[in-house]
């Protein structure tokens, strides 16, 4: 008999630099377990919903929530040094903007129903936290959803309207009524949650538990 299936949500935002930390730590610990074990979904959040459709200049936004633009450089160095172990390449300096990650989120959901839901969580991440891409500008996003093997043209005509802006909003706020309120946010079989970039070890080990709670008596 096969292993049973777990799905694991991941609560998380693209602009969230643990959230992309998260994702590599996950897919260690993954690859501890046997093939075909986990379903991977990816659920919206917005670290601040006060962030307006059109964004914010990253040092205006940065100095309004911390107080300068320094304040964040000890974090900055900590992470590029986490990322670099886990094969990310953070550059901080070429972020200039702080998105609205609404239709980054439709995307996500639109490459799910097409099988290309890593792919394109992947391409997001990058852009924002390795090129210094606008994640919230439509036609950036529509380039990154081509290239994440979506229809560009198609993509873009989706995001000019409001297809599926209602659900992912639902969505993020079905988060927070949960109790999410970080991210990432790792939703082990809806009854185990692993909060925070956690070491691929202590991923792994929830998993296998919920596995063994999941996995019929002999």
């Amino acid at each position: 008999m096969a292993a049973p299936l777990l799905t694991i949500e991941v609560v998380s935002d693209v602009v969230c630099p643990w959230c992309y930390l998260g994702k590599r730590r996950l897919e260690r610990a993954i690859a501890t377990l046997p093939d075909g074990t986990i379903a991977v979904r990816w659920r919206p959040f917005r670290l601040d919903a006060t962030i307006p459709p059109q964004g914010i200049d990253r040092q205006t936004y940065v100095t309004r929530k911390f107080g300068s633009v320094a304040a964040v450089d000890g974090a900055h160095r900590q992470l590029t040094e986490m990322g670099r172990a886990e094969g990310i390449a953070y550059r901080f300096d070429r972020i200039t903007r702080s998105p609205n990650t609404i239709d980054a989120h439709r995307l996500v959901r639109w490459a799910a129903d097409d099988g290309r839901e890593d792919a394109m969580v992947e391409r997001l991440f990058a852009a924002y936290f390795s090129e210094g891409l606008d994640v919230g500008d439509q036609a950036v996003l529509a380039r990154l959803a081509g290239e994440a093997g979506l229809d560009e043209d198609t993509t873009a005509r989706r995001l000019a309207g409001d297809e599926d802006r209602a659900e992912v909003a639902g969505e993020i706020d079905q988060a927070y009524r949960i109790g999410v309120t970080g991210v990432p946010c790792f939703i082990i079989d809806r009854r185990y949650a692993v909060i925070g970039a956690q070491p691929p070890e202590v991923i792994a080990a929830a998993i296998e538990q919920a596995a063994s709670e999941t996995a019929p008596s002999a």
